[in-house]
């Protein structure tokens, strides 16, 4: 297959990577890497192939009936769930969007630094954030899928030169990718190796994957072969990027979070790689950084104006410029109004939004057991197979312990 067809079949896939992997997923892996080494590799893996699932599931809704999941669910259970989405999305993007801003301020503050750490994080994040804005507005997708593009190669390779760098125990990571044990499994072990699975790729971005094969003409169910093919080589890429960060955090000493966490890295890399390596990473954990928040500031506003303006029983948008007011009013906003959220916290209303965030995977499982199942809502050769529903059933047990983890260390704070 040529370098260009390759390209464009896993296109979408690649855009479910980038956005995925974020300052999160990146101080995740290291500091699980940092407390249990490369014996929970095969946590990844797992978390990485549930991911799949559900976005497997997605795709195979959305090539059936011609609707999104979210269009499916507001054409059946109507205007309740219309507003408890919106509410959602809304809260969703402003504490997201303070995070990408504030880590991107912060990687382009220590690659660049022209003022003190605090002043460089609001400026660059501004910068950032104005970047993509006009990225997304005057490039439109094929623009926003180039950068894309060079965006994750640029994280892919550096990152991976970094661990390979490491010159890992090539065996013990084998041992970890093929035999899943759990270190200290009655301390910390077993809450850092669901936090690895459940934490690798995106949370709502995941519904973005159906606005990303419409843009690419993807609509018959003959098109489930190649976003299969797409997924399958998107979440690989987010797997071989979480175990990347397992190594780097195994061969070094790994405090802090999210954001800051990749300056630590990134100088604690110094030791062992020298300037060169702390460099390499930190250009890598930059990519990464900026093309979560590409990701989301361009996907995010379809997801917006499908919950304002879809109306069941009218054919899925097949073209953005039917919700071209509605999805570029909520880029600017998505653009601008979470800055308030880099100068303080608002404590409850992050518990809420911890709250929604921690039952959305779980859902999200949940409504394709029941959108794909048995009840005739697709056609039967849509439906979950055994071996589909079996696997969705673990995804709400991993994701739901993943929540009441993570709902745990937001009301204890450990």
């Amino acid at each position: 297959m040529r370098p260009r067809l390759l390209l464009t079949v896993i296109g979408p896939g690649m855009l479910v990577a980038a956005t995925g992997v974020g300052a999160g997923d990146l101080a995740t892996g290291a500091l699980a890497g940092s407390k249990l080494g490369v014996a929970v590799a095969w946590a990844v893996l797992l978390g990485a192939g549930l991911k799949f699932v559900l976005n497997e599931g997605l795709a195979r809704w959305q090539l059936s009936t011609g609707t999104t999941i979210l269009e499916g669910a507001i054409a059946r259970f109507g205007r309740p769930l219309r507003l408890i989405v919106l509410t959602y999305i809304i809260a969703w993007t402003y504490f997201t969007g303070a995070a990408l801003m504030s880590a991107c301020g912060v990687a382009a503050h220590a690659i660049a630094p022209i003022s003190e750490a605090s002043v460089d994080k609001v400026l660059y994040g501004l910068l950032h954030s104005a970047t993509a804005l006009v990225l997304i507005r005057l490039g439109g997708f094929p623009l926003f899928e180039r950068v894309m593009r060079l965006c994750i190669g640029v994280m892919f390779v550096t990152v991976l030169a970094t661990a390979i760098a490491l010159r890992p125990d090539w065996q013990t990571l084998a041992s970890g990718v093929l035999l899943p044990t759990i270190p200290n499994r009655t301390g910390d072990g077993l809450r850092w190796t669901v936090a690895l699975a459940g934490g690798v790729g995106g949370t709502l971005t995941i519904l973005c994957y159906g606005y990303w094969i419409r843009e690419a003409g993807r609509t018959r169910p003959s098109d489930l072969t190649t976003c299969r093919w797409d997924l399958a080589s998107g979440y690989l890429m987010t797997a071989t990027f979480g175990i990347c960060m397992l190594i780097i955090g195994s061969r070094i000493s790994v405090e802090g979070r999210s954001a800051e966490l990749l300056v630590v890295l990134a100088d604690e890399l110094r030791g062992p790689l020298g300037p060169v390596g702390r460099w390499t990473f930190l250009i890598g954990g930059w990519g990464a950084v900026f093309s979560s928040m590409l990701g989301v500031w361009q996907s995010v506003p379809y997801l917006f104006a499908d919950a304002c303006l879809y109306q069941p029983g009218q054919a899925g948008a097949q073209d953005p410029a039917r919700y071209r007011r509605y999805y570029r009013s909520f880029l600017l906003m998505t653009a601008t109004v979470p800055v308030a959220g880099m100068f303080g916290t608002f404590e409850q209303i992050q518990m809420l939004y911890a709250v929604f965030g921690a039952l959305f995977i779980p859902l999200l499982a949940v409504g394709l057991l029941y959108f794909n199942g048995a009840g005739g809502l697709v056609d039967t050769q849509a439906r979950n197979s055994v071996l589909t529903t079996g696997l969705l059933l673990v995804a709400v047990g991993l994701f739901a312990a993943f929540g009441y983890f993570e709902l745990y260390r937001k009301l204890f704070g450990n």
